[in-house]
């Protein structure tokens, strides 16, 4: 019997780098506020919400700053981010992404988007893989950030295949968990000191055969 599970994964990071946009909008805005904001601290920003990566910022420089100001911040970032992705097209996909989304088609396996950005769509469309995606869970759609499960339960609940069936591939520790939360096999991309909580780690897609895939499609979380 064929056997249908679902795959479900994270955008930034894992299937376009849009972290390098986030880091010089935030750069940007951290250093109109004085405060230094290096690549180490961007790091601990992947997979947080933009309200509580602006927090933290301002925890960092030990600012305080008004209600109405902090909206304003967060707008100023949002804009210069989705400038920055404005112009993105098909070279921005990061290695062997459509190949490993094109062998699940093919499959006819279940594909799912679990993002925090509220820009996934428009992202997609950008590099013109919203059409290899059964469905779409983004930040419009949550309202509890990662490492809460919310996002990958509500996107295993639209493929109509359950948790213990789906398969994560996140490159953020807070996904990681989130997965691990929702009780669905965890597979890092990245680092593997970082993701080590991760099922399984590689340090790109590059290094994921068909046979890999193929059998999670016959494993399970246990």
């Amino acid at each position: 019997m064929h056997m249908k599970k679902g795959f479900i994964f994270d955008l930034d990071g894992v299937i376009v780098d849009t972290a390098k946009y986030h880091f010089l909008a935030w750069q940007n805005l951290a250093n109109s506020l004085g405060i230094s904001f290096s690549v180490e601290q961007n790091e601990q920003l992947k997979g947080v919400s933009r309200i509580r990566s602006l927090e933290k910022i301002l925890a960092w420089g030990n600012k305080s700053i008004s209600e109405e100001e902090f909206a304003r911040l967060m707008h100023e970032k949002n804009e210069e981010y989705l400038q920055y992705i404005s112009r993105m097209d098909t070279t921005e996909i990061l290695p062997d992404v459509p190949r490993i989304l094109d062998h699940l088609s093919t499959e006819k396996q279940g594909i799912a988007l679990g993002s925090a950005s509220k820009n996934a769509r428009v992202i997609l469309e950008k590099v013109q893989l919203i059409d290899k995606f059964h469905t779409i869970v983004d930040g419009t759609d949550v309202t509890k950030a990662k490492p809460d499960p919310e996002v990958f339960l509500i996107g295993s609940k639209q493929l109509n295949i359950a948790p213990e069936d789906c398969i994560v591939f996140e490159d953020s520790v807070a996904g990681v968990q989130a997965a691990n939360a929702a009780h669905m096999i965890s597979i890092g991309i990245g680092d593997a000191s970082v993701l080590h909580e991760a099922d399984y780690i590689f340090k790109d897609f590059t290094e994921i055969n068909k046979e890999f895939i193929n059998n999670l499609v016959s494993a399970r979380k246990v």
